[in-house]
């Protein structure tokens, strides 16, 4: 078995939209595309429970059982937490985070064999609640690690107190925060939250890293794409350079699953900005210069 790792990407292949995307349902087909990805040395798959409300890591599980060896090549990120109004076994129907000991261990387990995986790589508290008791919390998730289901455990789009309330109860060390970050999306470089987890030694995943396409809609649109121009790539590529150049090295998760898109953006990975570029375009979004 694979140890945990430290993530070393270029950036992680996002399943938010496979339950849509129906031309990779077949399980072969899906098999293939996932032992190509890997071919090209992209082996991270970020999943959720509630993606296609658990269709996402259904199709992955599905995919893998048809080519034996599979599943031992794959590295993959999931989460749970948050429980939709079709999963609220209460009267209420009603949408809402569950972080108790119980929930968490059935979700483990209910990922672990939708994705036919062995152990989860890593597993993300998806949102925080204000109910969280982060002494039983920190309980499971160190049992899970403990009892191998688990690799590293992390959080997603917490504040600084919250995952730090819950690093206290706990004797692993949280290992990654996935947080909303993108030249569209650039608050938390400005209000502490990003230099708190880079502190804190948590890996940064970064979630909607091109703004759902609205960093290509803004006012940094034309410096992007002359830029990019001039760079010989594409400005999807930059705007994902303009992160990684960050302390810590934030690895993005991508949401496209076309290969030729996957493979334009791993050809512009190794691109590096210097400090003048970063900064133009930094002022090109916010529509000002800094201080």
């Amino acid at each position: 078995m694979k140890p945990a790792g430290s993530l070393e990407t270029p950036f992680l292949l996002g399943m938010m939209r496979l339950h849509e995307v129906t031309d990779l349902h077949p399980p072969a087909r899906l098999a293939a595309w996932v032992e190509a990805r890997l071919d090209e040395g992209l082996e991270w798959f970020d999943h959720a429970d509630i993606y296609g409300d658990t269709q996402g890591e259904a199709l992955f599980g599905n995919a893998l059982r048809t080519r034996p060896g599979l599943a031992s090549r794959v590295r993959v990120v999931t989460k749970a937490s948050i429980v939709n109004p079709v999963r609220d076994a209460s009267p209420f129907r009603v949408k809402h985070y569950d972080s108790s000991p119980t929930y968490l261990a059935r979700s483990i387990e209910a990922s672990l064999a939708r994705l036919g995986v062995e152990r989860l790589d890593h597993f993300l508290l998806h949102r925080p609640s204000p109910l969280m008791d982060a002494e039983a919390t920190g309980r499971a998730l160190d049992d899970a690690i403990d009892a191998g289901k688990v690799g590293a455990v992390g959080v997603s789009n917490f504040l600084p107190d919250q995952w730090r309330r819950l690093q206290a109860a706990m004797h692993h060390r949280l290992a990654a925060h996935q947080l909303q970050l993108s030249l569209e999306h650039h608050q938390p470089l400005f209000d502490g939250s990003y230099d708190a987890l880079v502190g804190d030694g948590l890996i940064p995943l970064v979630w909607s890293p091109l703004g759902g396409g609205r960093v290509f809609q803004g006012p940094a649109e034309r410096l992007l794409i002359r830029l990019a121009e001039e760079l010989g790539m594409t400005p999807a590529g930059l705007a994902l350079a303009w992160l990684r150049a960050l302390p810590g090295r934030p690895r993005p998760v991508i949401g496209s699953l076309r290969a030729e898109r996957i493979a334009a953006l791993q050809a512009d990975a190794e691109c590096k900005l210097d400090s003048p570029t970063w900064y133009a375009l930094l002022e090109a979004a916010r529509g000002h210069e800094v201080a």
